[in-house]
């Protein structure tokens, strides 16, 4: 009777959520295999297997992020990523045009940029279906029967089957945070990962078993594996608290007294989200220099210059994850906003002067920024490091690395904080004892 997980199912409204999320990625996962028309999927299925021993790294990289649904060119072929792009674009326009902030900070200002957003979603779908499709013209020159109709006509459908899979997608997304549990955006990702994972284990197996990978090498790559999932929850749950007092304080009739409280500054204030930005940011030129390559040469020289495993791809995915690292907490922890809070309630920080706390909260933010922006991004380049010393597959490597990682366990510890909130609603114990789990607002 006191088992927190009995307890989920002892709760109606938590029940009830646990079931509809649980349906909707079920559906995710249908349509992950739900082949676009016009496509044999018996010639596609024969060509990514004769292209097993060669690998195609760039085809294991969008496959990762889309749940396996790209190599099946499939209805979600091209997963969440299309919206995940274009809030990161709408969040620097909003930066960028004062007009546009202003029309956010207005009633109903929020539903217009959201309105916009979507907008700019299906652009983003429509060139990289289009991009798709050139990749599909590439690979029928050497399977003649993949295409089971004319270029033209399954371009048209093509384009019309994934953008709106891909809406289709996003609003999966938007219905289970409103009626689900936990972020959807982020339950999706987290769902293809973890969709993945058995075959990922499976074809380690059987690399091991052919000779192609060392057990020992192996072995240590999963102790690697163990311990960066310790070392991710610990920098996740780590904090520095910033002690805040507040003076005794008239409101109408009642006098409230001075209390002591603190601001809680992650070491990590932004979670997954720089590593999620800054994947969605390198796939969308990928996809599109990768697909349409083979017919425009600067475009195969992009694609060249950004192969997974390059250097330049890596450098520049560690330049993105940190500033997106700073990009995000600014506009979630604004200490202007922040420090204005503290003074309007007559609040100060020990040894602070009042008019010198935004000063003092931005060189806090930045000394806890850096060191764990550069931990996410030493974890998220795991999977090369992992490929170069130890020669694994790309597609093991994705799966089994860092970036999974990261996704994983960050959005498994928020989900489970929102359950534990809504258990704690309903007079049940949490899911941990001490109650130290904290939402990332993911």
């Amino acid at each position: 009777m006191a088992n927190p997980l009995v307890g989920i199912f002892r709760v109606k409204e938590l029940r009830e959520r646990v079931f509809f999320t649980s349906l909707m990625l079920v559906v995710f996962r249908i349509g992950a295999v739900l082949p676009i028309p016009g496509i044999n999927v018996r010639e596609l299925s024969a060509y990514f297997l004769s292209q097993e021993n060669t690998g195609n790294p760039i085809v294991d990289y969008l496959d990762f992020f889309a749940g396996g649904a790209f190599s099946n060119f499939s209805v979600f072929m091209l997963g969440i990523m299309p919206y995940i792009s274009m809030s990161i674009i709408m969040q620097l326009l909003l930066i960028v045009f004062p007009g546009l902030k202003k029309i956010s900070q207005e009633e109903g200002g929020r539903k217009r940029i959201q309105g916009y957003q979507r907008i700019g979603t299906v652009v983003v779908c429509i060139i990289q279906s289009f991009a798709v499709t050139q990749y599909a013209q590439s690979i029928s020159r050497s399977v003649p029967n993949l295409l089971s109709m004319g270029m033209l006509p399954f371009s048209l459908i093509a384009i019309l089957t994934v953008t709106t899979g891909t809406m289709f997608l996003m609003w999966i997304g938007e219905q289970i945070t409103k009626r689900g549990i936990g972020n959807g955006i982020s339950l999706l990702i987290f769902a293809g990962i973890v969709a993945r994972l058995p075959q990922a284990v499976w074809e380690l197996i059987d690399q091991v078993r052919q000779g192609n990978l060392n057990l020992v090498f192996v072995i240590v790559v999963i102790i690697m594996f163990v311990a960066v999932v310790a070392l991710v929850v610990f920098e996740q749950q780590g904090q520095r608290k910033i002690p805040v007092n507040y003076a005794k304080r008239v409101v109408g009739r009642k006098m409230y007294g001075a209390q002591n409280t603190y601001i809680p500054f992650k070491i990590n204030p932004s979670g997954v989200i720089p590593v999620i930005f800054a994947s969605s940011i390198l796939t969308f030129p990928l996809q599109i220099a990768s697909t349409i390559g083979g017919n425009v040469a600067w475009l195969a020289a992009v694609s060249r210059a950004l192969n997974p495993q390059g250097i330049f791809y890596n450098t520049l995915y560690v330049l993105l994850i940190v500033f997106f690292a700073y990009f995000y907490t600014q506009v979630t922890l604004n200490p202007i906003e922040i420090a204005k809070n503290i003074r309007e309630n007559g609040g100060s920080i020990p040894g602070i002067r009042t008019e010198r706390i935004e000063e003092y909260l931005t060189k806090i933010l930045n000394r806890i920024v850096l060191p764990g922006s550069l931990y996410l991004a030493l974890i998220a380049v795991i999977p090369t490091v992992i490929q170069w010393a130890f020669n694994f597959p790309s597609s093991i490597s994705y799966l089994m690395g860092g970036t999974s990682l990261l996704i994983l366990v960050g959005v498994d510890l928020d989900t489970m904080s929102q359950v534990e909130g809504l258990l704690k609603m309903h007079h049940h114990e949490g899911l941990t004892r001490r109650g130290r789990l904290r939402g990332r607002n993911l």
